[in-house]
């Protein structure tokens, strides 16, 4: 070991508490790049591997009813690899154990049929026998959420008879990775919605389809163009009832797998660099105190005939050896919280294998941003370093040219003179103090993003829930409806009140854009579902014409007063020109509204419906969920509460380990920077602090003095924190916005508190730390000369 060596080992070891600061924040940096980067890896990996195994179709279509011999014209389309018809169907449960009614989508499959089309994942049991069509596989989120093994029975209404399904295997789909109904739907509700594939013969037996489909899957050759077999496939489906072909980007769990996979890279990249950012000024400011303090060393080391890149090479060893210490922790954790990160997605998306393996590159990625950050830290005190002729760092430093400024000017009588020298020192100092608050600053803003995101969630819960859906119960029918079965709905028991409504799926087009959506019918002024705004604001469905949602509108380019073209794409398929009279900013999706009556003309209907809103007494909901588990015209019935209790679960297993940890995060950097600046300030102005004692100071009064000027530079941080969390939390909720859902911007006042009070946590212990320090401060050597 050279001398220079063993002087960089002592030097680490008296710089331990700074050198640790320092290592935990490149630390927390390199944990977010690695768990991040590597989940989205793993992510993709798991993705691409799972579509290509088990063959995820490119096109996707459902018809009312198409004869079998379609799919064979739909086969000859240039460009189309592969077809596959199907029966898909969506039906009411009755699950042991569970009260409410389920929702159970029947798929149908050949029983002896394996490696086609989106080709299922056995995880236990076996497939059904040909011949036994009450024998189902059921996906596994919906078993597991209901405790279903095979051998469990589940009461069924198939084309309004009463059957009962043998569930004989437990099944993964690569069309249901993130396992939802659609219809509205953003988070999964495994209790109550699940998927199940029965024998294609049970099933087009049961609902009078032989021979014919309802729903087709299409995959496509290397370099086939999409749209093209789109609109050809459109066009042969059309007199068949077609809602429109649509490709993989808009299958609703391709869609929320690829955006998670999408916000994955973003965040390996941003929240990284902010910590990378406060490391690199960490290392600036204690690399420039250690340079101040040993300037008779560097020019004895010099004298002794070291070279400048001997000197050089020092120093950077010096920082390299923090910055790998820090990459190497920062790894460790970084692959822990990746494993409690997959375990977290494993719950929410349903692949046969996601196994969390970073890859080597991304730790290679990680040793080379970390040697960056802490070099760009060091560089300039390096540089000071080495530029030190042997002579003239002989000398002690010069002291600082001071002159008169603003706070010598005022009174002596006005403020105490231990504020004064705080004050004076960071008027005289100000680089350093910008470079300290700016790190608190950024703790502090992580804070309020972290809370604000909650904030937002919170308040689209309570837009969403509270205000917009009013109702306890949607109730849909599986088929049209007239008034009259309003008013049957309104007779069960414990039914309140009830109002209609009507969905309608159409294609909405200006000038060349066009978009399908649904169209939903209300009654005017309805109680149960108001047209509410993200800022909270009532909006009334128009007496005549159509109001869009503002997404929609953006999407078309289209403003009220303009003409929209309504292609109805179900029954007769009306083309209508309508007038849009006003849009909503709404939470989700991208809608559009008519008023029930001006619906119902418009479709040449007489008050025909697709089901009720209802509020229901609580003392007679299960009464009330048992007989619609029962009742043939019924398709689906959706429970706000059972939503409310999915999102507020969703919310709290998917962001809680993530948002808990950028809060740990957090408090790491504000106690970093506020200790090493403290333990910098004690080092540079110990003489100081020693006179002081001397002249009569008590120990709690110079440990307020030094730790004073940290107090100031926390507080002057935090309105710029908030400042900076809440453009944060604008620019991330305008990134989120999608055609599934929209955030409000909000950042509730506690939220600030709860910022406030985190780094002021971490400030006092990084004072505790320090006043540790102060007590153990030798007044007699620090107030020896230097030799």
């Amino acid at each position: 070991m050279t001398t220079l060596h063993r002087k960089l080992f002592r030097d680490l070891i008296h710089m331990r508490g700074q050198a640790f600061a320092i290592v935990l924040v490149i630390a927390c940096g390199v944990a977010s790049f690695v768990t991040m980067r590597a989940m989205y890896r793993s992510l993709l990996r798991s993705q691409a591997d799972y579509y290509a195994q088990y063959r995820f179709p490119d096109i996707f279509a459902a018809v009312k009813r198409a004869p079998e011999g379609v799919a064979k014209r739909i086969r000859e389309i240039p460009g189309v690899a592969e077809v596959k018809p199907r029966v898909v169907m969506d039906v009411m449960l009755d699950v042991p154990g569970l009260a409410e009614p389920a929702v159970g989508r029947l798929i149908s499959i050949r029983p002896g049929e394996r490696g086609g089309l989106n080709d299922l994942f056995l995880r236990r049991g076996r497939f059904m026998h040909q011949a036994a069509g009450s024998e189902v596989i059921a996906s596994e989120a919906f078993a597991k959420a209901n405790g279903l093994v095979p051998g469990n029975q589940i009461d069924a209404v198939i084309n309004g008879r009463w059957q009962r399904l043998t569930i004989v295997g437990i099944a993964l789909s690569p069309e249901y990775i993130y396992e939802i109904r659609g219809s509205g739907s953003l988070f999964p509700d495994n209790k109550r919605f699940g998927v199940l594939w029965i024998s294609a013969d049970a099933l087009t037996a049961a609902l009078n389809m032989k021979g014919a489909f309802n729903s087709i899957v299409v995959s496509l050759q290397p370099h086939a163009s999409e749209a093209a077999v789109i609109a050809q496939m459109d066009r042969i489906l059309e007199r068949y009832g077609s809602l429109g072909a649509y490709g993989r980007s808009d299958q609703i769990s391709h869609r929320f797998i690829s955006d998670e996979i999408a916000q994955n890279r973003i965040s390996a990249t941003v929240i990284p660099a902010i910590f990378l950012a406060v490391a690199a000024l960490l290392v600036h400011l204690s690399f420039s105190r250690l340079v101040n303090m040993q300037r008779s060393e560097i020019a004895v080391i010099k004298a002794f005939g070291y070279s400048n890149w001997q000197v050089g090479a020092h120093y950077v060893q010096f920082s390299v050896l923090i910055g790998m210490a820090g990459c190497l922790l920062g790894c460790v954790v970084g692959w822990y919280f990746g494993i409690r990160l997959a375990a977290i997605y494993a719950e929410f998306y349903r692949f046969p294998i996601l196994v969390y393996r970073p890859e080597l590159r991304i730790f290679l990625w990680a040793v080379l941003i970390t040697g960056s950050a802490a070099l760009a830290g060091a560089i300039a005190p390096v540089m000071r370093a080495v530029a030190l002729p042997p002579a003239e760092a002989m000398r002690p430093e010069a002291p600082p040219r001071f002159r008169s400024r603003i706070i010598d000017r005022l009174r002596p009588g006005w403020i105490s003179p231990g504020l004064r020298m705080t004050l004076r020192n960071l008027e005289r100092q100000p680089w350093r103090a910008l470079a300290s608050a700016f790190a608190i600053c950024c703790s502090v803003m992580i804070v309020v993003v972290v809370f604000g995101m909650f904030d937002a969630l919170d308040r689209m819960m309570e837009i969403q829930f509270r205000d917009a859906q009013r109702e306890d119960i949607v109730v849909t029918l599986n088929e049209v409806h007239s008034a009259r079965t309003r008013l049957e709905l309104a007779r069960l028991p414990g039914v309140i009140r009830s109002e209609p409504f009507r969905i309608v799926p159409v294609r909405l087009s200006y000038e060349h854009r066009s978009k399908k959506t649904t169209l939903l019918g209300l009654l005017r002024g309805s109680e149960m579902r108001p047209m509410i705004d993200r800022n909270g604001k009532s909006n009334a469905i128009p007496r005549s014409g159509i109001m869009i949602s503002a997404t929609l509108a953006d999407a078309l380019h289209v403003r009220p007063g303009e003409k929209l073209r309504v292609e109805v794409l179900e029954g007769s398929r009306t083309v209508r020109e309508v007038l849009v009279a006003a849009t909503v900013d709404d939470l989700l999706g991208a809608n559009a509204y008519m008023d029930l009556h001006a619906l119902n003309r418009m479709m040449q209907e007489d008050h025909s419906i697709s089901g009720a809103l209802l509020q229901v007494d609580a003392a007679k909901q299960q009464e009330l969920y048992q007989l619609l588990k029962r009742l043939p015209a019924v398709a689906a019935v959706s429970i706000k509460d059972a939503e409310v209790n999915s999102f507020k679960d969703t919310i709290d297993r998917s962001m809680g380990l993530s948002l808990g940890t950028l809060m740990i995060f957090a408090c790491i950097i504000a106690m970093g920077m506020i200790y090493n600046g403290a333990r910098i300030a004690l080092s540079e102005r110990g003489r100081e602090l020693a006179t002081l004692r001397v002249l009569g100071f008590t120990r709690n009064e110079i440990t307020a003095l030094l730790l004073g000027e940290q107090a100031i530079i926390t507080i002057a941080a935090l309105p710029f924190g908030f400042i900076a969390g809440y453009a944060i939390c604008a620019v991330m909720v305008e990134r989120m916005q999608t055609e599934l859902y929209r955030m409000p911007l909000v950042v509730y006042p506690s939220s600030y508190a709860w910022a406030v009070l985190i780094v002021l946590i971490a400030a006092a212990v990084s004072g505790l730390l320090v006043s540790r320090r102060i007590a153990k401060l030798d007044i007699v050597s620090v107030l020896k000369a230097r030799e």
